[in-house]
C-alpha cells in the first residue's frame, strides 16, 4: 500500500448503539454480528430488520459494513447458512467475514456479488496461504495476531495489491492461537469457536501437588495466585505509520462486546492519528492526549502484541481484570442559549470538573457552575440515569458528544 494512501478505521458494532458510536467518531467501516455464526455470543447483534436499518444508517454515511460469519460451524449449522446468506443479500451488507473455507465456498456461490474477508480465526500466517484464499474467491484476509510487522510486509510484497490486508490495531488478545481455544468449552461447556467463551484465561491460577490435596501453590509470588493465561490488551496507536508501511489496509479495533463508549473514544483516537499520519506520513508523531485517550476507556495493561517481537511478554500475572478510571457522566443531546442539554448516565455534582470529547477534538474540561432539570429548576447533583438535565457551557457542543469524569473511588 502507498503510504499516501489513507487505511481504513474500521471499528466493532455490538448493537445499533454502538454502531452509531462509531460511525459518529469516525470509523470508515464496521463490522457486525446476527443472531447465528458471529464469534461474539454476548452482545445483542441484529436481526434482519435491525442489520438492514443498521446497513441503511451507514451507507447514508459511506461507512461500509462487514458481517460476521466467522464461526466454526459444525455439521448441526450448516443446513441454516442459506437463511443467513439470504439475510445478508436482502441487508446489502458489504462483505462478509468467513473463517472455515466451507463456508467460504458456500459464500462465493450464494452471494457472488458480495466481498468476502478471510477472518482472523483462519490464522492466516503466509503469503501461500493468501494467495490461496484469494484465489478461491477472498477479497481480503485479516491476518493472524502472531504475525511481526516484517511478516506481514512480506505478505504483503507477495500477494497482488488486489487482495486487502487487514489487522488488529487495539484490544483484547487472546492467549490461543488467532482465537482458537479449547479451554472454555473443556471447563464450562462453553463453545469460544461458537462466540460463547467463558473467558477462563482471565482467571487466577494456583498449583496443587496431587498428594497434598487441598494446599494451593502460587505460581507466581503473590498469594493471591497467578493469571498465567492473561494476555495483555493490545494497543498500536503511536505505530500505525509502521503498519500502514508494512502494507496493513484496514486498521482493526476488537470489541463488539465492548461499550459504546469504548467504541466512541478508541474509534476517535485512531481516526485523529489516521489524520496526522494522512497529513505527515514521513514524520508522523502521535501526541500525547491521543495515548491518553486509550487510557480513558477500560483496558487490560498495553502491549504492541507480536507485531515488534515474537519474545514481548504478552501477559499479566498480578490481575485478570480490568483499568477502569473514568466513567461516562452523561451524553450530550443539544445544546442551546448556552446551555448543554443531556441524557445523566452516572451520577455527578456541582462543583465537579468534568471532561467534554467530540469527534475529532482534544478534550475540553468542563467545570460544572450549576445543574438544572427541564423544567429550570437548580439541582445540587443529576442523580437519575436517562434524566435530562441542563449544565452551562459557552462554547458549542454537537449531538452525542460524550461528556465524562473521573471514576468515583
Amino acid at each position: 500500500m502507498s503510504i499516501t494512501q489513507r487505511p481504513e478505521l474500521l471499528s466493532p458494532a455490538g448493537d445499533q448503539e454502538r454502531l452509531e458510536a462509531a460511525v459518529l467518531y469516525g470509523a470508515d467501516a464496521v463490522y457486525l454480528g446476527g443472531k447465528m455464526f458471529g464469534m461474539r455470543a454476548s452482545p445483542q447483534n441484529f436481526d434482519p430488520e435491525a442489520l438492514a436499518e443498521a446497513v441503511r444508517f451507514c451507507h447514508e454515511r459511506d461507512v461500509n459494513v462487514y458481517l460476521t460469519c466467522n464461526t466454526l460451524p459444525t455439521n448441526a449449522d450448516i443446513d441454516r447458512l442459506p437463511e443467513f446468506f439470504n439475510m445478508a443479500k436482502k441487508s446489502c451488507v458489504d462483505a462478509l467475514i468467513v473463517a472455515d473455507i466451507g463456508v467460504l465456498m458456500a459464500a462465493r456461490r450464494a452471494c457472488p456479488d458480495m466481498d468476502i474477508h478471510i477472518s482472523t480465526q483462519a490464522g492466516v500466517v503466509n503469503y501461500l496461504a493468501a494467495n490461496e484464499l484469494h484465489a478461491l474467491g477472498a477479497n481480503r484476509v485479516v491476518l493472524a495476531r502472531e504475525l511481526s510487522l516484517e511478516d506481514i510486509a512480506l505478505i504483503r510484497e507477495k500477494t497482488p495489491p488486489s487482495l486487502e490486508i487487514e489487522a488488529f490495531v487495539h484490544g483484547a488478545m487472546c492467549m490461543s492461537f488467532s482465537g482458537r481455544c479449547l479451554i472454555s468449552q473443556y471447563l464450562t461447556a462453553r463453545d469460544a469457536n461458537h462466540g460463547a467463551c467463558a473467558q477462563p484465561c482471565r482467571w487466577a491460577y494456583h498449583l496443587m501437588e496431587e498428594k497434598r490435596p487441598g494446599q494451593f501453590f502460587p505460581v507466581f509470588q503473590d498469594s493471591e495466585g497467578s493469571y498465567i493465561l492473561n494476555a495483555r490488551d493490545l494497543s498500536m496507536l503511536a505505530h500505525i505509520d509502521k503498519l500502514a508501511q508494512a502494507g496493513v489496509g484496514s486498521f482493526k479495533i476488537e470489541g463488539r462486546a465492548k461499550s459504546a463508549y469504548y467504541v466512541a473514544v478508541v474509534t476517535n483516537a485512531y481516526r485523529c492519528a489516521i489524520d496526522l499520519y494522512k497529513k505527515n506520513p514521513m514524520s508522523f508523531e502521535i501526541p500525547e492526549w491521543l495515548v491518553n485517550e486509550t487510557r480513558k476507556v477500560s483496558h487490560r495493561q498495553y502491549s504492541t502484541g507480536f507485531y515488534f517481537s515474537h519474545h514481548e511478554p504478552g501477559q499479566y500475572y498480578e490481575s485478570g481484570g480490568y483499568v477502569r478510571e473514568w466513567d461516562v457522566a452523561a451524553i450530550v443531546e443539544d445544546w442551546r442559549d448556552d446551555m448543554i442539554i443531556c441524557s445523566e448516565r452516572n451520577r455527578f455534582f456541582t462543583g465537579d470538573m468534568l471532561e467534554i470529547l467530540e469527534p475529532g477534538k482534544i478534550p475540553v474540561p468542563l467545570p460544572v457552575t450549576k445543574i438544572y432539570d427541564m423544567d429550570g429548576k437548580a439541582l445540587n447533583a443529576a442523580r437519575k440515569p436517562m434524566e435530562k438535565i441542563a449544565v452551562p457551557h459557552r462554547n458549542k457542543v454537537i449531538k452525542g458528544a460524550i461528556i465524562r469524569k473521573i471514576k468515583e473511588i
